[in-house]
């Protein structure tokens, strides 16, 4: 594929947007931080390089569903476990889980051990014994690995406006009252587990196809450590926060790693990274993809300041009465009065839509109403 060095930074940058967009489905969707993602995405990794066959290519219909099917197993098996507790302990069990599966594959033979095992052959996609396409081909792959990520974040933004969306929703804001709401919320978050645990053994699939090596440090939980990062960096409640902390993170990597502009420097790119990472995360709380808004909000108050109307000493409007008023109208609703019992549309920023059914789901009778 031309374009050798930006079409494989992109193609970097495509496959951890994906690892990122699974785990944002926990972290933002139903506010579970877990530090054990990467054993998913080694998994499928893994799972694309052991049984593809030495002579030739393997068949895409059956390597894929095949590595999705053991990420999602082992998410089965773990979620089923890790999903009993909760906070701190939760973060610790799914650490656990996942250092076990890196060990698996690091102290013994299954996968080559800690020097890890090649892939030589990306699979193809075969059909009544034509050929449809072949992913050894670097353009066609670089449409696969776009297609899904696209697939990805759409199913992302579908899960999110269902349903099961809004009850993983009403979860992360307040699990307690929708409990007492009458939902049993271990289903939920188990299938969200899980769903994120394929999700990201899609992303280790592709990646095991892009370098055609693995090793076991794609299941160490450094890497799930930078998932992680980069849904913070981006931004924590949409998914397209998660495609930008994979965009900008890769990209700072990229930069800080470069001698021709940091020099010797450049081997100190750890540190150049962190203090980037501070700085944004200090300046953008609300992650980069909140970064329209703030420039908006920003150029809003400079306009308004330019045409501030005159105060009164005692800094009320001159006239009095009517924006003065407005407050305590505006504040005599009920202190627990949400959309769902006062009747009224809460606007705010993108997402609120979901968090107002999130907050009708808790304050109704229940998943039957």
């Amino acid at each position: 594929m031309a374009g050798g060095y930006a079409a494989g930074l992109a193609l970097k940058i495509m496959i951890y947007a994906l690892f990122a967009l699974s785990l944002q489905l926990l972290v933002g969707g139903a506010g579970l931080v877990s530090l054990g993602h990467a054993a998913f995405f080694g998994i499928g990794a893994y799972t694309a390089a052991l049984l593809t066959p030495d002579g030739g290519p393997a068949l895409l219909w059956w390597l894929l569903p095949a590595a999705l099917g053991a990420a999602g197993l082992y998410a089965l098996l773990t979620g089923a476990l890790a999903l009993r507790t909760r906070g701190i302990y939760f973060i610790m069990v799914t650490l656990a889980f996942s250092q076990m599966a890196y060990y698996v594959f690091h102290d013994t033979r299954i996968g080559g051990g800690s020097d890890g095992i090649y892939l030589y052959f990306r699979p193809e996609a075969a059909m009544a014994g034509g050929l449809l396409f072949d992913l050894g081909d670097d353009t066609v792959f670089y449409l696969f690995a776009l297609a899904c990520l696209a697939l990805g974040w759409l199913f992302l933004g579908l899960l999110r406006r269902s349903p099961f969306g809004a009850a993983l929703a009403g979860i992360r804001i307040s699990e307690q009252r929708m409990r007492a709401a009458g939902y049993d919320t271990y289903p939920y978050k188990l299938t969200a587990y899980v769903a994120a645990g394929m999700l990201a053994g899609l992303a280790g699939f592709l990646y095991a196809l892009k370098d055609g090596f693995v090793t076991p440090e794609l299941l160490a939980w450094e890497q799930s450590g930078m998932a992680l990062l980069m849904v913070i960096l981006g931004g924590l409640r949409r998914p397209g926060g998660a495609v930008l902390g994979a965009v900008g993170l890769v990209l700072l990597q990229e930069l800080f790693q470069s001698e021709a502009v940091f020099g010797d420097f450049a081997t100190h790119w750890h540190l150049s990274l962190g203090l980037s990472i501070i700085a944004l995360v200090a300046l953008l709380p609300d992650g980069l993809i909140a970064l329209p808004d703030r420039l908006r909000g920003m150029a809003a108050r400079r306009g308004g300041d330019a045409g501030a109307a005159p105060v009164t000493p005692d800094g009320a409007p001159p006239g009095g009465g009517a924006a003065g008023a407005a407050a305590p109208a505006a504040s005599s609703a009920p202190a627990g009065a949400t959309a769902a019992s006062t009747g009224t549309a809460v606007r705010g920023p993108a997402g609120a839509p979901v968090r107002d059914r999130a907050a009708a789901l808790i304050t109704s009778g229940g998943p039957h109403g």
